[in-house]
């Protein structure tokens, strides 16, 4: 079955596969998916449970890649992929070899400890729900860890995402039980980097409630000079906190 999906730049151009975290959607890769126009097809789906892409069940990790294969096809497409966003990009890569000529991962969240995942799942469980627009996206900003994210470009990010329900709440476009079950599946291993070598960025949040520091170890063993990490001045939203540094650390990657 076919995602919900936006796309940028033109078709027959190198392509860019751009995959949103947990209670995000593809509109969120919008800038930069504009600012990679003028090289790439760049296409960014909502993921299942999320968006415009179907909700019912099931959403685990197999169901999103085999939908995901349904709606970019499996020519070779970079991967960008954005907290859990990126472990469903190293499934892709794992799964189908030569589909992903390159990855790029952002403060991705690729393996949880149970209860951190445990914590992220029953926290999720109350709903987000405000009473005007404006409240959710005050909400949201306080959020920030640093409160360095562009409130303008926030509140422009919501218009697509944030919207009113019949009983005239605000609500996220997401399946909270979809959101519950990708926390699950962060708690179990991901492919081992061995069958990953292909250049990779690594970009972390400086600040992010995330760590990869249980991770990065391995992650450099096993590609050597093929990763590159690069830390910028932001929380876990690092397209929020730091856009143009993290745009200019992809395009540099991908030139």
């Amino acid at each position: 079955m076919t995602l919900a999906s936006s796309e940028w730049g033109k078709p027959g151009a190198p392509r860019v596969v751009c995959l949103h975290g947990v209670t995000g959607h593809g509109l969120h890769f919008a800038r930069l998916g504009e600012r990679l126009a003028s090289r790439f097809q760049v296409i960014a789906p909502d993921l299942l449970g999320h968006g415009d892409s179907r909700r019912e069940p099931p959403w685990s990790l197999a169901a999103q890649v085999e939908d995901l294969f349904d709606t970019v096809g499996r020519e070779p497409a970079i991967c960008i992929g954005h907290s859990f966003g990126a472990r469903i990009a190293i499934e892709l890569a794992a799964g189908e070899p030569g589909f992903a000529p390159r990855l790029v991962l952002l403060d991705p969240a690729i393996s949880l400890p149970p209860q951190v995942a445990l914590f992220a799942a029953e926290n999720t469980r109350a709903e987000r729900a405000y009473n005007s627009f404006a409240e959710g996206v005050d909400h949201r900003y306080e959020e920030s860890a640093l409160h360095s994210t562009n409130r303008t470009e926030l509140e422009h990010e919501l218009e697509s995402h944030l919207v009113r329900s019949e009983d005239g709440l605000w609500r996220y476009r997401y399946c909270q039980s979809a959101v519950i079950a990708s926390y699950s599946d962060l708690a179990t291993a991901p492919p081992p980097f061995e069958t990953l070598r292909v250049p990779t960025l690594l970009v972390l949040g400086a600040h992010s409630y995330l760590t990869y520091d249980h991770l990065l170890d391995d992650h450099r063993a096993a590609l050597g000079d093929l990763l590159e990490v690069v830390t910028v001045d932001a929380g876990h939203t690092i397209l929020l906190d730091a856009f143009d540094e993290t745009a200019a650390a992809i395009e540099a990657f991908l030139s």
